[in-house]
């Protein structure tokens, strides 16, 4: 076998990062990091705590001290356990949702979750997904992915899911939550959402997950051998 990489994996709300990057991680026999996860997490306990969401101090302090795992189940999934309890569906709700990317644009919280990122990921044979891991959290990854669509498509994947997942939603309205966070995403001051200079960008517009991830693991089947 060859040498572990570390992949890097971006794109906006409802590219299929998530998707992509498990499926890579699992054809390489690496590990996946839902990074999103994390920052959902952070959101989800600061809801639970009533803080204001635009309280960067009261945020920051609860990143530096809360409890984060990830867990991977037997069946391959990965697992978000918070201050010693299991999360990983109460992250997914509309409501967190909506607030996380305030709560993953404040520069402490993101210096926080960044360094745990990093600590995951030294050792190589990672996949890592998120926003900005390929130009902020892991610029020295060897493969750096950048993944999008548009912004309808997107936001009909992101419907289905939620409706498969129970919640009760309307397309309409993950369509405009999705162009809010792709604005927010964007513009914020602290690593915006963009690609990395030396990212491949793959437009999942019309295409399988398992064409994307076709062109990812040959890739990087070239790479590490």
């Amino acid at each position: 076998m060859g040498r572990l990489l570390k992949i890097a994996i971006d794109g906006p709300a409802g590219a299929g990062k998530s998707t992509v990057a498990k499926l890579v991680a699992e054809k390489l026999g690496y590990v996946y990091i839902d990074t999103g996860a994390m920052y959902r997490a952070v959101t989800l306990q600061a809801l639970m705590d009533k803080i204001d969401m635009r309280d960067e101090t009261s945020l920051t302090r609860l990143a530096e001290s809360v409890g984060l795992v990830l867990r991977v189940d037997e069946k391959g999934n990965t697992r978000i356990v918070l201050n010693g309890v299991d999360v990983s569906f109460q992250i997914r709700t509309p409501l967190v949702s909506r607030c996380v990317s305030q709560v993953s644009q404040i520069p402490g919280v993101r210096q926080r979750m960044m360094q745990l990122q990093k600590d995951m990921a030294a050792g190589g044979g990672v996949v890592m997904e998120g926003r900005d891991i390929g130009t902020t959290v892991l610029p020295d990854a060897e493969m750096k992915y950048f993944l999008t669509a548009s912004v309808e498509e997107r936001a009909r994947r992101r419907y289905a899911e939620l409706l498969q997942r129970g919640f009760t939603v309307t397309l309409e309205e993950v369509l405009a939550d999705m162009a809010e966070r792709d604005y927010i995403d964007a513009q914020r001051a602290v690593a915006p959402l963009k690609p990395a200079p030396d990212a491949e960008i793959i437009d999942c517009t019309g295409m399988t997950v398992d064409q994307v991830v076709d062109i990812i693991t040959s890739r990087v089947s070239g790479r590490s051998g």
